[in-house]
């Protein structure tokens, strides 16, 4: 027996991800709707027992909307009076017209989502009703009278702007970033490590088959990114890659690119470590063995792991100059030095096809993996002055990564042919004919990048974890467990996660000790799925009614050949090579 107001209501039908055909067909109509992310935001179903209750849940009769909407003005007025300025934006949009209007802190699921965001699948939460919200601000008032309130520097206010969509006035994200400051973070985000396997996947696929397909890799991952864009353009409160897998296929798929961000990021951060220990194992042979500079590699990155986002941003630009500069030593070694191995004046010896087929499977993750940043492209894009100008940031960036990518994969092929190492930089600090200055400063640059990079990777992980453990500040109105413990538990706690996800990374790195492997790895299973497949897939989804049939077979048969090589470079990457003949 229910109270009148407690009747269960029937359960929803399930709502229809992405466009529907009326939408798709005419989006010239005079009817105002709210924005496509605001439509999946209220058509999800609530995380609790469907019973009728102050909430306008979808479904809920207009007589309980308006009974409840006195009190939903009360609580909100008093939770806005408690917020600061920030929060509150000057617009005459209502909250449900504006997925800006609930705050940050209450307004994001406790899982990490986007690569470099925390405490959010996406933008907005999927599951959480007003009232909850409302009890959650409850919630968050007492636990910081119990544990105090430290201001978390790490985040960054988002500037938005009022904009007419289809007859409504909504909020959007204001961009601030010109074209060469886009081009700078875009480069930032694929100039890395996955370079330095280059000449590898060049020789496991030979000149012809490597250039082609590093190619490729380039002007697929380029046109992949155009999509992103393309489908961010449905709806101005779309920010990141989780909120277009939301929109396209519902939660489910927004938890799956989530794990994939993160199994990315600690493929790149095991990658990390053991390029730290080779190469200074390679420079200072005797010293200590692989493992032991694994070991100093994880006591120097413990301290480094607590500084503030801020800075940690700087030293990317200390990560760019260092790649950079590894290549330009490269070259000069091949220049100086007049015979071969080494030697760029005298060739070593290269084929134009695999020499041995069965390593072709290997090449594809390795030709891919310089590639993967789609998964940060749909913020940059958000994050423009001038969106107009996405093309021509795209062309710049991808010219000059691929320039960058194929002069580092040819000349360390050339210089050493099947001698080629899985890092080209350990060929440079094995060859004692090379300077010594140079080979100095080229292992001081390769040992600069992991503890440049792994920080930075690191963070979006440990705060993932700290938010399920309810540590984090922005989840604490979230976890019961987490109500009423003082600052110094939830301090020791925090210190523990990101010590203890340090030494993962170390465990991991002495299982796991083939750096073309791992980064093979990366490139088939990780970029491959987020670069190519997730993107056209997006396209698919939501532009299915308004694509030739002509695009929609070249769109599907690149999705399904990426699904392939994809499986494919998996499954080599984990085989032993003694069996392949690598």
């Amino acid at each position: 027996m229910y109270a009148p107001d407690q009747a269960p209501l029937a359960a929803p039908a399930p709502f229809p991800y992405g466009r529907s055909d009326p939408e798709a067909a005419d989006q010239s109509t005079a009817t105002p709707r709210a924005s496509l992310l605001r439509q999946h935001f209220e058509s999800s179903p609530p995380s609790e027992p469907p019973f009728r209750d102050d909430s306008a849940e979808p479904g809920a009769s207009h007589q309980l909307r308006h009974q409840a909407s006195g009190y939903r003005e009360r609580e909100q007025k008093a939770l806005e009076s408690e917020l600061p300025t920030a929060f509150r934006v000057g617009s005459n949009t209502t909250t449900a017209e504006s997925i800006f209007a609930i705050p940050p802190h209450l307004g994001t699921p406790p899982v990490v989502g986007s690569y470099g965001s925390y405490a959010d699948y996406g933008t907005i939460r999927s599951t959480m009703s007003r009232t909850s919200m409302d009890q959650a601000a409850t919630m968050w008032r007492q636990q910081q009278e119990v544990g105090g309130n430290v201001p978390d520097d790490e985040v960054l206010p988002i500037l938005v702007k009022e904009i007419e969509q289809d007859g409504k006035i909504v909020l959007a994200v204001e961009g601030q970033s010109t074209l060469p400051q886009t081009v700078f973070n875009s480069i930032n985000v694929l100039i890395g490590v996955g370079l330095l396997s280059l000449p590898m996947g060049i020789k496991y696929a030979g000149w012809l088959c490597g250039m082609v397909a590093l190619f490729l890799c380039a002007a697929v991952t380029a046109y992949t990114a155009e999509l992103l864009a393309k489908c961010m353009d449905l709806d101005p409160g779309l920010i990141t890659f989780s909120d277009l897998a939301f929109i396209s296929f519902g939660r489910n798929a927004r938890i799956a690119t989530s794990i994939l961000f993160t199994l990315e990021l600690l493929a790149a951060c095991v990658a990390l470590f053991v390029l730290f220990a080779d190469s200074l194992d390679l420079l200072f042979p005797g010293f200590l063995s692989v493992t032991g500079w694994k070991f100093i590699c994880a006591l120097i990155l413990i301290p480094l792991n607590f500084l503030p986002l801020r800075l940690l941003s700087v030293t990317s630009i200390i990560g760019i100059f260092s790649c950079f500069s590894i290549v330009l030593i490269l070259l000069m070694d091949g220049f100086i030095k007049p015979t071969s191995p080494g030697s760029l004046i005298e060739p070593a010896t290269t084929y134009m096809f695999p020499s041995n087929w069965l390593t072709l499977p290997l090449s594809f993750g390795l030709l891919m993996s310089p590639w993967g940043g789609h998964s940060v492209f749909p913020n940059i894009y958000r994050d423009m002055r001038h969106p107009y100008r996405y093309k021509e940031a795209l062309k710049i960036t991808f010219s000059f990564t691929y320039v960058l990518d194929a002069t580092t994969a040819v000349a360390g092929l050339l210089m050493f042919g099947d001698d080629v190492r899985d890092e080209i930089t350990s060929n440079i600090l094995m060859e004692s004919s090379y300077p010594r200055a140079l080979t100095f400063f080229m292992c001081m640059f390769v040992a600069i990048i992991p503890l440049t990079k792994i920080p930075l990777n690191t963070r979006p992980i440990t705060s993932t974890i700290e938010v399920l453990l309810g540590l984090h500040q922005q989840s604490l109105a979230d976890s019961s467990s987490m109500v009423g413990r003082s600052m110094n538990f939830r301090g020791t706690m925090k210190i523990a996660v990101r010590v203890l996800t340090i030494f993962v990374y170390f465990a991991i790195s002495i299982v796991f000790p083939a750096f073309d492997s791992i980064m093979a790895f990366m490139g088939s299973a990780l970029c491959f799925t987020i670069c190519v497949t997730l993107p056209i897939a997006f396209y698919l989804k939501l532009f299915s009614h308004e694509i030739s049939a002509k695009q929609r077979l070249v769109a599907t048969s690149v999705m399904v050949l990426s699904t392939l090589l994809s499986i494919t470079g998996t499954v080599w990457a984990f085989l032993p090579k003694s069996l392949i003949g690598a």
